[in-house]
């Protein structure tokens, strides 16, 4: 493990973001992951997005095993300085708005589908009596 006196600026760490050099940064703590990119289980597609950022949320959200936590050290290169790390924006799903009918649209689904089946059964009963009467 790196000697924790290397401190680096955002700005220095977000230009390794590529597949020969892919740096991260993970509870202000800064790994050059480069090496593992091949071996991680899921995939280097995944590393290479959490460039350029604070990955911190995107590798706790995963849940990642003790052993993963301790494998990581090997790739420590410094600590970043969290002043430098620009705001991610907080994005917020708009609030679901029910219909104005009072109706929930689930059940006018489930009306069709009981409802448009009898409609067409009788509507072919209709035309085979009155087709014979002719």
């Amino acid at each position: 493990m790196a000697s924790d006196s290397q401190i680096y600026h955002f700005d220095e760490v977000a230009k390794h973001n590529h597949k020969k050099d892919c740096w991260i940064i993970i509870s202000g703590k800064v790994y050059d992951v480069t090496p593992f990119l091949e071996e991680h289980p899921g995939g280097d597609e995944v590393l290479l997005l959490a460039v350029e950022k604070d990955a911190t949320d995107d590798f706790n959200d995963v849940g990642h095993s003790d052993s993963a936590k301790e494998q990581m050290e090997k790739f420590y290169v410094g600590k970043v300085d969290t002043s430098t790390i620009p705001e991610q924006p907080n994005y917020k799903l708009p609030a679901q708005t029910t219909p104005p009918s009072g109706q929930s649209s689930g059940f006018v689904v489930k009306l069709l589908q009981f409802l448009l089946p009898l409609l067409i059964l009788g509507a072919a009963f209709a035309l085979q009596y009155y087709g014979k009467k002719k």
